[in-house]
Formats: structure tokens, sequence, C-alpha cells
């Protein structure tokens, strides 16, 4: 990133400025699986300019995210803080919350959260996956028979209680669109000047799109290794990566015999990495619910009705040529077949063309300053009830009348989810900028949603191949 740029987010950014350096700080972190934003917190904890307390980040890791047998260390006595992921499973049938850890080998019905702390955490010790430091020991129950994990005290993983969006949005102000772009791609984590051109940055930051933009329903498709797995397991806390196994409608909406909610009540958004791998447990209950939940947001199970504002990201692997472009123009082949139903394709918005991004090299991992990441994953997390962008949107565009809803919805969930990730500074029409709004936001945003409709008509030709007229108003 460009000297300029650098000097820009030491002076605006302040205290949301990090330096990141893997050559020097990856052995520090050799051996533990973590995500960004737990580097970053990390590094924002331990570090006093470019200058990294090495001794100190050790030290930490080793008291509050242990490696080896950390069974044997309950079994003889110890009482452990730990800074983890974890999973709380509601337990109807013995009335009794429970947890577990799997990275470090403590199974889900061996963990149990007693009452006084479900009661003082009830927004955050929820079903699902979760970030927390947390306090256990091994103990007994009542009768002295039979031992268990116990949760003995809890703090939420959350550095940031809250976020000012208008702090970003003042900073924002001092960057030019390229480098804003430059900036989020390095926060990522990438450098940015390894990426060949400006529409390959754009394309790599679309992933982010359903981070700020609740019930976005994405499709990528991509060659292996241009880093999927890693933007949507790595950035942020509030979603939910599914890699291969099996899924079914109660463990993605609700499960009626533990009467609880599934991934997508819990997370900003639900992602399936290479679909081709997963399995799908009775696929046409689970279709008949996806189809109700993509186009409205809810769906019933049962006779309970489920909401949630969860996006849905479906990423899968494609075939190229030499060239790399993909071997067929039937991109949607790639997809299982409960996935190609022309009903269920329709419903969702967005496509990114992921054959346009590079394979991720080493030397393309970013050195130097740039936004806390953990920060600016909390800023995407609250950017998803800023309802003003929708509005300035409606404003700013026309359109014929007699077009798709269907269509119209998906351009407006794109198009605001750009403006949200690329001008967040834009908060009154006077404001916009827009010859950039058209064209980064937009007209991308036609694009995406124009590729899910050229697929339809290939699958089932009454769908029309062609998008409904959506223009930016002239002054």
């Amino acid at each position: 990133m460009k000297t300029s740029i650098t000097e820009k987010v030491q002076t605006y950014l302040g205290q949301q400025a990090i330096f990141k350096d893997s050559s020097t700080t990856g052995n520090i972190f050799a051996g533990r699986n973590l995500p960004a934003f737990v580097k970053d917190y990390l590094l924002k904890r331990f570090a006093r300019g470019e200058e990294v307390d090495r001794a100190g980040i050790t030290n930490f890791l080793n008291t509050v995210m242990p490696t080896g047998d950390i069974r044997s260390r309950l079994i003889d006595g110890q009482t452990l803080t730990l800074l983890t992921r974890f999973t709380v499973n509601i337990d109807l049938l013995h009335s009794v919350r429970r947890f577990g850890i799997i990275d470090l080998g403590i199974k889900d019905n061996e963990g149990i959260i007693p009452d006084y702390l479900a009661s003082k955490y009830p927004e955050d010790l929820h079903d699902g996956e979760m970030w927390g430091i947390i306090k256990i020991c091994l103990t007994a129950d009542e009768d002295g028979k039979k031992n268990h994990v116990e949760m003995v005290d809890f703090k939420p993983f959350k550095p940031y209680a809250s976020v000012d969006i208008s702090f970003i949005q003042n900073v924002r102000k001092n960057f030019t669109m390229e480098e804003w772009l430059d900036l989020v791609i390095s926060a990522m984590e990438y450098e940015p000047d390894a990426f060949a051109n400006f529409h390959q940055k754009l394309e790599f930051v679309s992933r982010l799109l359903l981070f700020v933009e609740p019930r976005l329903n994405v499709i990528e498709l991509a060659p292996k290794g241009t880093g999927k797995s890693y933007v949507f397991n790595n950035i942020s806390k509030y979603g939910w990566l599914i890699s291969g196994g099996k899924v079914t409608r109660a463990s993605l909406f609700y499960d009626k015999n533990k009467k609880q909610k599934g991934i997508m009540g819990n997370h900003d958004f639900c992602a399936f990495d290479e679909i081709q791998t997963i399995e799908f447990q009775e696929p046409a209950e689970l279709q008949g619910a996806l189809k109700s939940y993509l186009e409205q947001g809810k769906c019933t199970v049962g006779n309970v009705a489920f909401t949630s504002e969860c996006g849905v990201m479906l990423m899968g692997n494609i075939g190229l040529t030499d060239s790399r472009r993909p071997r067929s123009n039937r991109y949607l082949d790639e997809l299982p077949d409960n996935f190609r139903e022309s009903a269920l394709i329709d419903r969702f918005h967005c496509f990114i063309e992921g054959w346009y991004l590079p394979s991720i090299q080493k030397d393309m991992i970013y050195k130097g300053w740039t936004m806390n990441m953990e920060y600016f994953s909390e800023i995407m997390h609250n950017m998803r009830v800023q309802n003003s962008y929708a509005e300035l949107f409606d404003k700013l565009i026309d359109y014929d009348h007699t077009a798709n809803m269907r269509d119209f919805t998906a351009v407006k969930h794109i198009a605001v989810a750009y403006m949200k990730l690329l001008f967040p500074h834009w908060t009154t029409v006077e404001e916009v900028n827009r010859e950039e709004f058209n064209e980064y936001c937009l007209q991308p945003a036609i694009r995406r949603r124009g590729i899910i409709r050229e697929q339809l008509h290939l699958i089932d030709p009454e769908y029309k191949s062609t998008m409904p007229a959506i223009w930016t108003k002239i002054l």
C-alpha cells in the first residue's frame, strides 16, 4: 500500500490503526489456529507502534489459549481461564445448558453451564458457536457419582462493547475510493498491490457484502486456493462456516426435538464451503424450508415460525480452461442437484465470479499499517441495522415499474451493501457522488443479479435472461 495511504491510516484511524507483519508475528501464533479478529486483538493489546511484545503475547497465549492435554489438567484439579471458541447446546430433556470446546477436546456433552451464568448473560450464552473468556473446572454432580466440566465464569469476547458508526464515516471522508478499497483489503490481511487490477480487488471485497447487509443471499464459484474459506472463517465471529459433513433442516433452522434454533438463528451469515462435498439430509424438506426462508426471512418448522436476518452464502469450486474461464456457460451445473432448481436459485440475489481472483500466495500476505480487523468486523456487524442507506438508495434511483420484484429487491440489497462497505460516509443525498454510486454500487449490483438471471434462463427458458431497467436519477 502506498506511503500516503499509510500516513492517512495512522493519522485518521488513531487507536484503530494496527501494524501487521506476519514475518515477525507468524511464529508467535504458530500451532494455534487463530482467526484474524483474535490475532488483531492480541496485536493491539501487546504492540506499541511497530514493536510487538512477543514475550507478552506468548505468555498470554500460554495462559488463556494453551495447547496440549487440557483434559489431564482438569483431572489434576486445575481451574483454567481460557479465551476460546465454544459451542452451546440447550438440553431441554434434562433442563441444562451444555457446552463443548472441540478445539481443546472437550465434547458437547461434557460441559455444563450453571443457571446463574445463563441468567446473567442470556443474550450471549445462546445456542450455537461463540467466542468468550471462560473459567472451567472439573466438578461432580450433586450425588457425587458423575463428573462434568463446569463453566464457573464467563465474559463475552467483545473488545468493542459498542462502536461509533460516525467515527468510521468521518474516517472514510479522508480516503479516495481506491484508497479505501486498498485499506479494506489490507485489513483482511492481503496486499492490495498483489491484485492485478481494480476489478480483481472489487471482486475480492464483494465477499464482505453479506457481512454488512442482512439476509443477502450469495453464490460464489471459484477455483481452489482463492481464499474463500479464509474470509468466512477468520474475519468475523458473527458468521458460521459449514465445511463438509451432513446438514439437516433442524441444524440450520429449528430442532423440534431440542426446541432450539439452528445455526441460522444465531449468526449474521451462514456460508456453505465446497458445497459439492456437503451431504444434505432429507433434501426435499430442506429445499422447501430454504425457499421460504430465502424469500421472506422466515419458514415454518412443525408448528414453530422461524425468523432470522442471517444471510446465506453458497461457495463451490468450478472447472476452468487454460485461460481461467469457466469451461461451460452453465455455471450452476457445478452445484448439487438440490440447488439447481430454478425457483430456489431465483431467491439468490448475487453472484460472485471467483474465477477472476488470483490464487493466494504467501507473498500476498500484507505487511504494514492498516485497520484493526476486530474493530472493522464490529463495524460491519453494526452496519447491518443502519437503514439510512436503503433510504438513500430509494432517493437515488428510478426504475421500470414493471420490473420483477425479486430482481429489484436483489439489486437494492447488493447496491446498499456496497454503499455500506465502500461509502459509509454517505449520509444524505447531497453527499452522494452519483457517478461513484452508479459505477461502484448500482452497476455491479445489476451485473451480479444479472448473472443469476442468465443462469435461470439456461435452467428454465421461462425465465427472462435480461434485467429490468434501473438507473440513477439525474439531478
